[in-house]
């Protein structure tokens, strides 16, 4: 399963894509603020990285979507969703982007792609994302995608690429939010094309 944008084919992770997720996730920068990633990282972590995820798509408790840059034919990033539970109709969003590809309003495109598959496909009624309450640049991205902060878990979660202790920032999308925002986001994300 693929999803598509113009610029941007959203796409299960694959063996060729080793090279590209360790050139963006062996950054301090950007591996800081995903929890269960390592630092250094390398080529194993990537390997696992590209079975798991794909053990969790076929279990459907994840729907995990490498970015792939059209123009490019490279993959830049990731937008997915995980712990989806069919029966509370809700699931979380997760995302990360190369440092080489950041202010581009590529995240921006490829989560409404994904939102609106949650929405429409998953026929979820909620989406949580989460957010390390000092990454500035998620959270702004989380707050212009139209989620709704609900709230700050203290220290929470621990970052495996530092080792630090992080308070985690909540937010929220419900279905009957979305088609305004979506809208919204639509009109933004053409500056970009």
């Amino acid at each position: 399963m693929k999803l598509e944008t113009k610029r941007l084919i959203l796409r299960k992770p694959n063996k060729k894509d080793v090279n590209d997720l360790v050139e963006g996730l062996n950054n301090l920068k950007v591996s800081k603020n995903i929890s269960t990633v390592p630092h250094p990282y390398r080529k194993k972590d990537a390997t696992w990285w590209i079975n798991h995820c794909n053990e969790k798509r076929k279990k459907k408790e994840s729907y995990p979507f490498e970015i792939e840059l059209k123009k490019d034919k490279k993959l830049v990033g990731a937008c997915g969703l995980h712990n989806y539970d069919k029966f509370k109709e809700s699931v979380e969003i997760g995302y990360w982007i190369n440092e080489n590809y950041w202010r581009r309003g590529i995240i921006t495109e490829a989560a409404i792609a994904v939102i609106s598959f949650a929405f429409e496909k998953l026929k979820v009624n909620r989406i949580e994302l989460d957010a390390y309450k000092e990454n500035v640049a998620s959270n702004a991205v989380a707050k212009k995608l139209g989620f709704i902060y609900e709230g700050t878990k203290r220290e929470s979660n621990k970052a495996k690429a530092d080792g630090r202790i992080h308070d985690t920032n909540i937010y929220s999308m419900l279905k009957k939010e979305w088609p305004k925002n979506k809208r919204r986001l639509e009109k933004e994300v053409k500056k970009y094309e």
